[in-house]
């Protein structure tokens, strides 16, 4: 999956389950102050885009994602589960 790709699943997800205005979702959009997510849907998120994709992030990747551009980056870098 490459990066446009993994932007739009995110933006989806974002937009299904938390009911994000798409207009408001970018990659530079932080999701605490710009989208007003919180770390439980977040974590809410990462479970959705592993049901998906079979992707993953370690908690310690996690704990470093602000943006939206930031979860595009470091699902790219996860490895995929078999």
């Amino acid at each position: 999956m490459d990066k446009e790709a993994t932007f739009a699943l995110i933006a989806r997800l974002l937009t299904e389950l938390f009911a994000i205005e798409p207009e408001k979702i970018s990659l530079e959009a932080d999701l605490y102050r710009d989208l007003d997510i919180d770390s439980i849907d977040a974590v809410d998120l990462a479970i959705e885009f592993k049901k998906q994709t079979g992707r993953q992030l370690s908690p310690d990747e996690f704990k470093q994602i602000r943006t939206v551009g930031d979860i595009v980056e470091a699902f790219q870098a996860s490895p995929r589960e078999n």
